[in-house]
C-alpha cells in the first residue's frame, strides 16, 4: 500500500518547510497513515546514521598540483592559485578548531536543545491547543496512558500521575519535534495545560536549559536515558517544580 502524500509532503514535513496549518495536518495525517509513518521512521534512521558517520577522506596529495594546471594561463595560475589556497588552509583550520572545541567540551557545556528546537516545542503545543488535539488518549491513570504508546514510539515514555502535587495528568499524544515522533504528556495546573515532550536520548545529547519563547515558558531536562521539554504558559517557577518532580520520581 502506497500514499501519495508520502511522496508529495513528506520530505518538505522532515525538513521544516511546511507553514504551521500543513505541519498540524500533516502530523494529523501520521496518526492515521501507517505508510506515512513508516517513511517518516526511515527517513529519520537515515538522517541520524549520516549525522553519525564520519563521510571523510584525505584528498590525493596531487589534486592541488592538478587544480592549478587546469587554470587558464600562467598568470592566473599564480594569483588564483595562492589565493585560493590560502583561504583552504584559513577555512581548514577554523574548522579543526572548531571540531576540537565541541569534543572538549562536556555534555553540560554544550547546547544541544537549541533555539529551533525551542521554537518547534512551542509550536507543537500551540498546535495542541486546538480543538480536538490536545490528547489522543485521555485518562487520568497512568497506567492507561503509558500503554498507549506501545506500538506507536520505539521506546516506552515514563509517565507520571502528579495529582497529588496539583499537576494531574491529563492524557498524552504523538507529536513531532524537528522531524522526530515524540511523546506528549499532557499535564493540568490551574486550568493551564503543560505539554511534557519525550524522547528517547541519543549518547552525548541531553537536553537542558529553560527560558521563554512567543509568550510561553520552557524547560528542558534529561534523566534516566530520557530527555523531556515542558512547554506552557504557566508562571517558570511552575515550570521547574515540575521538572523537579520528575527528576525525583522513580
Amino acid at each position: 500500500m502506497s500514499c501519495e502524500l508520502a511522496h508529495t509532503r513528506l520530505h518538505a514535513y522532515i525538513d521544516g518547510e511546511l507553514d504551521a496549518n500543513g505541519s498540524a495536518d500533516f502530523n494529523q495525517h501520521l496518526r492515521a497513515c501507517p505508510t506515512c509513518a513508516a517513511a517518516l521512521g526511515e527517513q529519520e534512521k537515515v538522517r541520524q546514521a549520516l549525522q553519525q558517520s564520519r563521510l571523510y577522506s584525505r584528498a590525493p596529495a596531487g589534486l592541488k598540483l592538478r587544480i592549478e594546471e587546469s587554470l587558464p594561463g600562467p598568470r592566473a595560475k599564480t594569483t588564483v592559485g595562492i589565493g585560493f589556497w590560502r583561504w583552504l588552509a584559513v577555512a581548514a583550520t577554523v574548522l579543526i578548531v572548531a571540531v576540537l572545541t565541541w569534543r572538549q567540551l562536556g555534555p553540560d557545556e554544550r547546547k544541544p536543545y537549541d533555539q529551533a528546537a525551542v521554537v518547534a516545542a512551542v509550536d507543537a503545543h500551540l498546535r495542541s491547543l486546538q480543538p480536538g488535539h490536545l490528547v489522543d488518549v485521555q485518562s487520568t491513570d497512568q497506567h492507561t496512558v503509558k500503554p498507549w504508546f506501545d506500538g506507536k514510539l520505539d521506546f516506552a515514555p515514563p509517565v507520571h500521575d502528579l495529582a497529588a502535587n496539583d499537576f494531574p495528568l491529563l492524557g498524552g499524544r504523538l507529536d513531532v519535534i524537528g522531524g522526530r515522533t515524540v511523546a506528549a504528556l499532557v499535564y493540568g495546573r490551574r486550568k493551564h495545560f503543560i505539554s511534557v515532550f519525550v524522547e528517547k536520548s541519543a549518547p552525548s545529547s541531553s537536553w537542558s536549559g529553560s527560558g521563554e519563547t512567543q509568550g510561553y515558558h520552557w524547560t528542558a531536562w534529561s534523566k534516566d536515558g530520557f530527555n523531556f521539554c515542558a512547554v506552557s504558559d504557566v508562571s517558570a517557577p511552575d515550570l521547574d517544580e515540575l521538572k523537579q518532580i520528575f527528576l525525583l520520581s522513580q
